[in-house]
């Protein structure tokens, strides 16, 4: 817990349902790597055979790594040799973030939230999953996105409108009344787990609204393709130096 950094180890095995493998996470890991990350993606290392003294890792941690990774895991008595691993800069998670602050640093949490999201589908990037949970806050007051295991380019998702529903019944049964292939999107969804919190919900649908349709991110897609490039500045309107400085610039 003292560590300013975050150890990273892929699973050995995932759940059935998030039809995922060790070498599609580490595909995602290298996208990250060789794409421009536009100050919201955090910086990965990457190293094979990392030697940790046990010293280190708690007897629950010890029990979750075996349980968990096992395949990667090599015990040399006092230290472990871990096979594979990323480590990344240690930050809070956005979703304790939200739970601890309140007024202006709520405000401005959320919006760096969903300003992060614009610039990564504006660098052709879009997070997968886009629960707090998978988002950091710096100590800069600054929100980056930290999970790649869903992430792909913008241009492979196909995002979609939910379809009216036949009859009332449709919206009260388990299933949807609608197909879902692979890689469809729907961005009304993203409502229901994100404006959840009556603190958020608010400040989510005056500031953000727009993530919340499938033509926003069909626009988005559309000028990707076209070849426009986004300019994407890493920190607020307010400490340009235009802002901060005015006075003293010639």
């Amino acid at each position: 817990p003292g560590f300013d950094r975050v150890f990273k180890v892929i699973k050995d095995k995932f759940a059935p349902q998030k039809e995922m493998s060790a070498a599609h996470v580490r595909a995602c890991y290298q996208l990250v790597k060789e794409h421009d990350r536009v100050g919201r993606m955090a910086d990965t290392q990457e190293f094979e055979n990392f030697v940790l003294e046990k010293r280190h890792i708690s007897p629950a941690l010890m029990e979750l790594l075996l349980q968990e990774a096992a395949e990667k895991i090599t015990d040399l008595g006092e230290q472990i040799v871990i096979r594979h691993l990323y480590i990344e800069r240690r930050m809070v998670p956005l979703n304790i973030w939200l739970e601890q602050v309140e007024g202006q640093q709520l405000r401005d949490a959320i919006e760096e939230y969903g300003n992060a999201i614009r610039q990564l589908a504006a660098a052709n990037i879009f997070p997968g999953d886009m629960l707090f949970k998978n988002f950091g806050v710096t100590r800069h007051g600054r929100v980056v996105f930290y999970d790649y295991d869903e992430i792909c380019y913008m241009t492979e998702v196909n995002f979609r409108d939910i379809p009216p529903p036949r009859y009332p019944e449709d919206e009260l049964a388990s299933e949807p009344w609608y197909s879902v292939s692979p890689g469809d999107v729907f961005p009304e969804e993203f409502r229901h787990w994100l404006c959840a919190d009556p603190r958020i919900g608010p400040l989510f649908e005056e500031m953000h609204a727009d993530l919340f349709r499938a033509d926003y991110w069909r626009a988005l897609q559309n000028r990707i393709r076209e070849g426009h490039v986004e300019d994407v500045y890493a920190y607020r309107r307010r400490q340009r130096f235009s802002v901060r400085y005015g006075e003293m610039l010639f």
